[in-house]
């Protein structure tokens, strides 16, 4: 459950959501906390995230 607490933080960094409203939805009482979940994304593991979450949700992937 930790691992996709990380996971969900950086994913919705990723997509633009202000950290401030990641850290409400991670109920995080500090933005300290909150920064130390989010790890810098690099276009590879962009790619990958985007095509596992095609899989799981059943919609074509972007090459």
């Amino acid at each position: 459950m930790h691992d996709a607490r990380h996971t969900a933080a950086t994913l919705m960094i990723a997509q633009g959501v202000p950290i401030e409203v990641v850290q409400e939805v991670l109920r995080h009482s500090a933005i300290q906390v909150t920064r130390g979940y989010v790890h810098v994304v690099s276009e590879l593991a962009k790619t990958a995230t985007d095509r596992m979450g095609a899989t799981l949700l059943r919609r074509p992937s972007t090459p």
